[in-house]
């Protein structure tokens, strides 16, 4: 494994031209600059600035959407088998390319090479995946009628807008990506304006392995101008974006007058429910690693530990003691566990809720304090003696910050679970099967995992309920958003047809 002066060495290469030459929008596989100039990006490890990007605005979105819209029949149209290929050489790509995305967007975002050595290869896995898929993702049913056969078959809807966060932002955006140009429709990006560096990265790799000008086009810009424009935009037939809830309305709103497909992967505050029954040690493994790991910037995580009162002490005692023991610190340093926040911003609402938790009356027993004065660093934090309706068990913090909160019964832990405007998640750990089915049927969750941690599986569903989003991604659900369903009838015979007007 490299050490953290080899990984800056490294990244110092990979960023030598981005200090150069800056980050275009990429548009019909040309490099454009933005309508509004530049805006800067600089580093949340030291504030360090890293390059200059491109500010887009409507203008550059316009011309986006009218690439995608030019490019949209011929990759529409193309044999399965060719785009499938175009798909797997993408994957080879960014597998060739690991190591300068995983650094890259480290130091973009403030995650640890820990977790972003695996982020890109995720990435790949993403486009493999959906590669497999390409050839029957037009296939339909034939559903037989006394008079008539009955034909399906799905469509690509056309030209799509994707909108990514800057929580592991490369891998969110091959799970969007993949998928859209599987079933065959084109696509305009705006990735976060906090992370465009993997996003450049990504579309210099696709357009390396084939694919034709204007098929995925980038735009950099901020939500109010470049996204508004993307949902707006008459030519571009659905967004997919992952991010806030009050974002994910705001969308809604600005693609209404175009009716707008979209799919939302929106905010949580997940609950993870240990009953005295389980197995507490992998169930505290779960609890920290789901909540501390990616440093608590995931809409996944379990945020809300709902610990049985018969446990409590003994299990917080230990997670205490686990907390205080992990490292924080350089993200390119692969021994460190959780690196700075991401944006001043973002830091700044974190740590607010320290002062927060105090006002409700909850115990800060570990954490609560940030690191250094140079980047965007917090100890992970613990949150303990809290309830269900203080604002730090309600509220999104999206940090590595864990609320606390002891139940009695199981019927009591059901309703503090759902006792939230979000449905995303739930981890649920007992030993006792017919409980599992009866607590998991209950929960109100799109995802539910029992006796695990968050082990994502391609093929299965993956979006939440409630203010957690609408929609679907993975498997064949990312095809039912990204295509249109066709019906086609064919007369058996000679049916009687009704007759109007006739004499």
């Amino acid at each position: 494994m490299s050490t953290l002066n080899e990984n800056i060495t490294k990244l110092d290469g990979f960023l030598e031209r981005f200090r150069d030459g800056g980050i275009m929008n990429r548009i019909a596989g040309q490099d454009v600059f933005g309508a509004d100039g530049v805006f800067q990006n600089t580093s949340p490890v030291d504030k360090s600035y890293i390059c200059d990007v491109a500010h887009g605005t409507a203008a550059d979105i316009d011309a986006a959407a009218n690439a995608a819209s030019d490019a949209f029949a011929e990759w529409r149209d193309m044999p399965a088998l060719q785009r499938k290929k175009i798909l797997i050489k993408i994957a080879e790509g960014i597998e060739a390319r690991a190591e300068e995305i995983a650094l890259c967007e480290c130091w973009d975002t403030g995650q640890t090479y820990k977790f972003m050595s695996k982020a890109a290869l995720r990435g790949a896995e993403n486009f493999r995946y959906f590669a497999d898929q390409v050839v029957q993702a037009r296939d339909g049913q034939q559903l037989q009628s006394p008079t008539l056969m009955n034909v399906t078959t799905r469509k690509p809807i056309g030209p799509v807008g994707v909108i990514t966060p800057w929580n592991t932002p490369f891998m969110l955006s091959t799970w969007k990506i993949a998928p859209a140009l599987a079933a065959g429709c084109t696509v305009v990006h705006k990735p976060a304006e906090a992370s465009p560096l993997t996003a450049r990265l990504l579309v210099e790799i696709a357009e390396a392995a084939g694919l034709p000008p204007g098929v995925l086009n980038t735009v950099n810009g901020f939500g109010e101008g470049a996204g508004k424009a993307l949902c707006e935009h008459p030519k571009i037939k659905a967004i997919a974006f992952v991010g806030e809830s009050a974002t994910g309305s705001l969308i809604t709103k600005q693609g209404a007058d175009t009716l707008k497909r979209n799919h939302l992967e929106l905010g949580g505050k997940n609950p993870v429910i240990v009953f005295d029954d389980a197995d507490l040690d992998r169930a505290l493994d779960a609890v920290i690693f789901m909540i501390y790991s990616i440093n608590g910037e995931r809409c996944t995580s379990s945020s809300r530990l709902l610990v049985q009162d018969t446990i409590r002490e003994e299990f917080e005692a230990k997670l205490i003691a686990r907390v205080n023991n992990i490292k924080v610190g350089h993200p390119l340093d692969p021994k460190t566990e959780i690196g700075p926040l991401v944006t001043e911003e973002h830091f700044n609402k974190v740590t607010s809720y320290f002062e927060i938790a105090k006002e409700d009356g909850a115990t800060i027993a570990a954490g609560g304090v940030t690191v250094g004065d140079e980047g965007y660093f917090i100890r992970p934090t613990l949150f303990t003696n809290a309830n269900n309706q203080m604002r730090i068990a309600q509220e999104e913090i999206f940090g590595p910050v864990l609320t606390s909160i002891p139940f009695r019964t199981e019927e009591e832990a059901l309703e503090m679970a759902n006792d939230i405007d979000y449905g995303l998640t739930g981890y649920v750990w007992t030993n006792d099967l017919t409980r599992a089915l009866r607590f998991t049927e209950a929960l109100e969750a799109g995802m539910i995992w029992v006796n695990s941690e968050n082990v994502r599986h391609l093929p299965t569903p993956f979006g939440g309920v409630k203010a957690s989003g609408i929609g679907r991604d993975g498997g064949d659900w990312s095809f039912e958003f990204y295509m249109e369903q066709k019906h086609i009838g064919f007369a058996t015979g000679q049916h009687k047809i009704t007759k109007l007007g006739a004499l």
